[in-house]
């Protein structure tokens, strides 16, 4: 009778820690938080963009994410010192908050002077790799690439799309691997009328992550709107309100956006881990700048076989 009793309450323990790890897992993503430089100002309108900015954090910490991803343009000029001041107390509360966080380059960090952008990005974020690198969390795997083609080589180039193949190869036979979000800093797909889209990633990101049998999102920055569209079946996420000026969306445009009746002028995303799925959902600052709300949510399907 003891043993049967011992079994029992195993099993019950196994049910309770399974329950217990969906929903647990959750990732925050932002993108676009620089401040926005004078000369954009004088053809797009600011709207107490730092204000923005710095709400966003203290909200994200309030959701207690595991992970925080920032995807690229985390300062105006990477190469200042002083630009990163106010991003510094912004990192440094996540992380005594218990938040890791992780960041892309984007093309702001390397603006003007290159190396030494990117050198004070890797001081800030040690797990960088130029050319590519993988965090997991739970059953989800997120594969971030370097969209800065302009100022990869040629070898480096090479280099970076050779390893995104290998890797998402890698992902879709690990069994302890569920689902793949692939990120980097410019967007595929964008009706924005200030950057638009960017054709090199739609011939070198997209193919590999289209044939990944469990690459499922691809979420991205650098227009600074909310957009969501869909190719083959897959998602595609643009998230550039982080506070970077607003940038205007083609009415009508070229790729059809499934969110486009929602765009908030500033907000993040949250991805929460569920039995079988994702669960995305924007969160939006309120035009009042009085908080938060929850917005646009959709779910995407893992890998669960």
């Amino acid at each position: 009778m003891a043993q049967i009793l011992k079994i029992v309450f195993a099993l019950a323990m196994l049910v309770r820690v399974n329950v217990a790890s969906f929903g647990q897992s959750k990732l925050a993503f932002v993108s676009d938080t620089q401040e926005p430089l004078w000369v954009e100002s004088l053809f797009l309108k600011s709207n107490q963009n730092v204000r923005a900015t710095e709400m966003i954090f203290k909200n994200i910490i309030k959701q207690k994410p595991t992970n925080l991803f920032i995807l690229g343009d985390v300062v105006s000029l990477g190469f200042r010192e002083r630009k990163w001041k106010r991003m510094d107390v912004y990192i440094q509360h996540c992380r005594e908050a218990g938040i890791a966080v992780s960041a892309l380059l984007g093309n702001h960090d390397v603006m003007g002077r290159a190396k030494k952008g990117q050198e004070r990005f890797e001081k800030r974020f040690t797990d960088h790799s130029l050319t590519g690198f993988v965090k997991v969390t739970d059953s989800i795997a997120v594969v971030f690439v370097n969209s800065n083609f302009r100022k990869l080589s040629a070898k480096k180039k090479s280099v970076q799309q050779e390893w995104l193949q290998t890797s998402l190869s890698k992902l879709d036979k690990d069994g302890a691997i569920q689902t793949i979000i692939v990120a980097c800093h410019h967007a595929p797909f964008s009706n924005s009328k200030i950057v638009g889209a960017s054709q090199p990633i739609q011939q070198i990101f997209v193919p590999p992550f289209l044939q990944s049998k469990k690459a499922r999102l691809f979420i991205t920055g650098h227009s600074h709107a909310f957009e969501h569209f869909k190719k083959e079946g897959k998602d595609f996420l643009v998230i550039g309100g982080g506070g970077g000026i607003h940038q205007p969306l083609r009415e009508n445009g070229e790729f059809n956006d499934a969110a486009a009746s929602y765009k908030p002028m500033f907000h993040y995303v949250t991805i929460t881990r569920g039995s079988g799925q994702l669960h995305i959902i924007s969160h939006f600052l309120k035009d009042d700048f009085s908080g938060f709300e929850r917005g646009y949510q959709f779910d995407v399907l893992m890998d669960t076989k």
